[in-house]
């Protein structure tokens, strides 16, 4: 399924298991069904077939950020919504909203072959602000609790430039190990252009 929303100024398609993505009055919203995920553990070999969550990305050109309000459905452990950047099979990563296990917290993985996993700063409620950003071949992820001082959160790569400038960005949601949730996502804003500073707030 395609689905143009009017603040990207790109389409997006829906990747993995049913979402149920929806759009209305500038709100998008997705859902994630029992025990889906996106993640590959480091003291495995391989990622399970199973492993999969609800998807829905698009192909922004050159640098930008993108930012959502994101607000979770928390239901059960590592619920979370995610924004989330898809460079190939074992290279993404994802800036989670996550109940972690029973605290909301920020969080975020990268995936290089396995997944890391990094716990950020912990949430009051089930909202919170996340912007992803790129230039060249390097990401950033920020989150903010009132969507106008940004705490930077991760600087990486996922590969080198060709492959970053073709990668895939948007939204996705994830049940690890209960039976689903629904996320919403909302002030969707989109800026040709990397931040000014990644640690000073803006």
């Amino acid at each position: 399924m395609d689905l143009d929303i009017p603040e990207l100024p790109f389409p997006l398609r829906t990747y993995g298991p049913d979402g149920s993505w929806s759009y209305e009055d500038g709100v998008l919203t997705g859902w994630a069904g029992p025990r889906q995920d996106r993640f590959v553990p480091p003291t495995g070999e391989s990622l399970e077939p199973a492993a999969d969550a609800p998807r829905l990305l698009g192909a922004p050109e050159g640098d930008f950020q993108l930012i959502a309000r994101v607000t979770v459905g928390f239901a059960g452990s590592f619920d979370a919504g995610v924004l989330y950047v898809h460079v190939g099979e074992r290279a993404w990563a994802k800036l989670c909203l996550e109940y972690s296990p029973d605290v909301p917290t920020v969080c975020t993985v990268v995936t290089r072959g396995h997944s890391d996993d990094a716990n950020s700063f912990t949430v009051d409620g089930k909202t919170v602000w996340l912007r992803v950003s790129r230039t060249g071949r390097a990401f950033a992820f920020h989150a903010s609790r009132d969507g106008e001082q940004w705490t930077f959160v991760r600087l990486f790569t996922l590969g080198d430039e060709k492959e970053t400038g073709a990668a895939l960005v948007g939204f996705a949601t994830q049940s690890p190990i209960g039976e689903g949730c629904v996320v919403t996502f909302d002030h969707l804003e989109y800026r040709p252009h990397w931040p000014p500073d990644l640690r000073d707030g803006s």
